[in-house]
């Protein structure tokens, strides 16, 4: 656990220390988001804060590569080098984008090619589980399709996220916990997965997040912009498709019974699905929203979940960390039928539900108090 945290230390600390100097040159270079009608900030905020994560992924993989505990994993397969690869054409992607607003399609395209590189480096779903532990080795066509459709949707998922100051980092960074406390439980435990890459990668997403968010956080001092979004979201979506590649991984796992096996074969991919499900869903109604208006899909509107729990009375600061919350609870209640009693865990999670909807909706509470005692 030790060389993780410390890893994961050194990429919270370069990007904290180097994300004002990012913020500095932003300004500069005129890389400015201006307040708009349809944007919740009312002030010209800096961007292109993915420069400072992908300094901390850069300087924490540079120290964990002179680390003997991580040696054999940077030896023995290609995937940390290929995902620093992908991470660095994302982020050009992303930062010529915040430059100059790319159009969709060329920002689709360039997804792909980072993605692809992901791919070629060895970051691949080559097979599945099937009910009653069979399994089912993909062709090559069919991996690399699957393997490329997940990491664009990861990437565009976590760019989706991006609407509040700290949503995104806060929300990443609490699916890579989870994921890393998953993946690194499943190395302890010997299940053959000992040379992954997930748990370092998971680990080091944390780091640059949280090192990201002090400066993030409401208000706001910069924005990570395309660059950081999509940056994060190839990291976050190749450490997932790490997490579950290996056969071995599924093979050895297979000692239980058929439901337990492909669920936990599976699982590292649930984690971040569960955390970022409702922004997710959010983004899948304001595409069926925008299509009703006949609008285009990429036409952004105050509509979204975060625009509502303001509406509802949070300020902006409140409507983040309700979508905190929300997203902890996905993770820790998944981490928990993981690794918990289940009978335990089904009889706290009503309550714990129970008590996050009672703090979603006080503003409504409180303001319907104060209506029926305010004489007209």
């Amino acid at each position: 656990m030790v060389p993780y945290l410390l890893v994961g230390i050194c990429a919270l600390v370069i990007t904290f220390m180097v994300t004002p100097i990012v913020r500095w040159g932003a300004v500069r270079m005129g890389a400015v988001d201006r307040p708009s009608d349809r944007k919740v900030h009312a002030h010209p905020t800096p961007t292109l804060g993915g420069f400072a994560m992908a300094l901390g992924i850069l300087g924490a993989g540079l120290l964990a590569f002179y680390m003997p505990e991580f040696r054999a994993k940077f030896v023995d397969s290609s995937e940390l080098l290929g995902i620093g690869a992908g991470a660095i054409a994302i982020f050009f992607l992303g930062a010529v984008d915040d430059l100059h607003d790319l159009p969709a399609p060329v920002k689709l395209a360039g997804q792909i090619f980072a993605a692809g590189i992901v791919f070629l480096s060895g970051v691949q779903m080559r097979f599945l589980l099937l009910p009653g532990g069979d399994v089912l080795a993909l062709s090559d066509d069919f991996s690399v399709l699957l393997t490329i459709a997940w990491l664009v949707a990861m990437i565009n998922a976590v760019n989706l996220v991006d609407g509040l100051d700290g949503l995104a980092a806060g929300l990443v960074a609490i699916a890579a916990a989870s994921f890393f406390v998953y993946t690194f439980n499943l190395e302890v435990g010997g299940f053959n997965v000992a040379q992954s890459s997930a748990p370092l990668v998971a680990i080091i997403i944390v780091g640059v997040t949280l090192g990201f968010l002090r400066h993030n956080f409401f208000p706001a001092k910069i924005f990570m912009g395309d660059s950081g979004s999509m940056l994060l979201g190839l990291i976050l979506g190749g450490a997932t498709v790490a997490g579950i590649g290996s056969q071995g991984v599924g093979v050895s796992t297979a000692a239980a019974n058929p439901t337990s096996q492909v669920f936990l074969a599976y699982f590292p991919l649930l984690i971040p699905l569960a955390v970022i499900a409702i922004p997710l869903a959010d983004a899948l109604f304001a595409i069926i929203r925008r299509a009703r208006k006949r609008r285009s899909v990429f036409h952004a509107d105050k509509e979204h979940l975060h625009h509502r729990l303001m509406d509802l009375g949070h300020g902006h600061r409140q409507a983040v960390i309700v979508m905190y919350i929300w997203s902890a609870l996905a993770a820790g209640a998944g981490l928990a039928f993981s690794f918990l009693d289940r009978s335990e865990v089904i009889f706290a999670l009503p309550i714990a539900v129970a008590a996050i909807v009672l703090y979603t909706v006080f503003p409504v509470i409180t303001k319907a108090i104060q209506d029926r005692t305010t004489p007209s």
